[in-house]
C-alpha cells in the first residue's frame, strides 16, 4: 500500500481536523525516522493509521475491547486511550495492515509501554509535537526531538502526566511504568 492510498483510506473515517493533524504526524514521523535511523516507511505507515479508530463511536471502541481480547482495564480509565489499541486492532482486520511492528507503535501511541521500539518511540513523540499542536512547551518539545528522541518522550510522558492530574482525571498504569522506564534509561546512559 501507498502512502496515498493509505491517506485515502484514512480520510473516510474522520473529519478534516484530525486528518490535518495526521498529516502533521506523518511529516514529523518521516523526519524523525530519518534522523534515528528508523524504517521511514513503517514510521509514515505506522503515523498514517495512528488515529484510524479516533472518531470511532464510544460504545464500537468498548464493543471491540470487550469481545476482541484487548486489555479490559482500559476501560476502567480515560477514553481517549482507548483508540489506540481498537485502532491497531481494526487496522490489522479492516486494512489488512499485519507488520507487527506497525501495529505495535498504533496500539502503543497514547499510553507508551515499558520496551518502547524507537518506532514506537517516534510515533509517540511525532503525535506530541507535530506542526498543528499549539500548546506551552511545544517548541521545546520540538528542539528536544531533534536533539535526543529520549528526552523529548521523557518530556511528554511528563506533560501529559501533569495534564491529567490538574483535571483529575485518572492515568493508565502504563503510562507511569513507560514513564519510570524512560527515567530508568536516561540514569543508566
Amino acid at each position: 500500500m501507498n502512502r496515498e492510498q493509505a491517506l485515502e483510506i484514512v480520510k473516510q473515517q474522520m473529519h478534516e481536523k484530525r486528518y490535518i493533524h495526521t498529516i502533521g504526524v506523518m511529516e514529523t514521523a518521516i523526519e524523525l525516522a530519518k534522523i534515528y535511523g528508523v524504517d521511514e516507511k513503517k514510521a509514515e505507515m505506522a503515523a498514517i493509521f495512528h488515529d484510524y479508530a479516533k472518531c470511532r463511536p464510544i460504545q464500537e471502541m468498548e464493543s471491540v475491547i470487550k469481545q476482541e481480547g484487548l486489555p479490559k482495564d482500559l476501560l476502567q480509565y480515560n477514553k481517549e486511550l482507548w483508540h489506540a489499541p481498537v485502532g491497531a486492532y481494526l487496522v490489522e482486520k479492516e486494512v489488512g495492515i499485519t507488520d507487527s511492528e506497525i501495529l505495535q507503535a498504533i496500539t502503543y501511541h497514547t499510553s507508551g509501554h515499558e520496551r518502547m521500539t524507537m518506532l514506537d518511540k517516534v510515533i509517540y513523540v511525532a503525535d506530541y509535537i507535530e506542526p498543528s499542536r499549539k500548546f506551552p512547551g511545544v517548541e521545546l518539545a520540538r528542539e528536544l526531538a531533534q536533539e535526543d528522541i529520549n528526552k523529548a518522550l521523557l518530556f511528554a510522558l511528563k506533560r501529559t502526566i501533569q495534564f491529567l492530574m490538574e483535571k483529575d482525571q485518572t492515568i493508565y498504569p502504563l503510562t507511569f511504568q513507560t514513564y519510570n522506564a524512560v527515567i530508568k534509561e536516561e540514569i543508566t546512559e
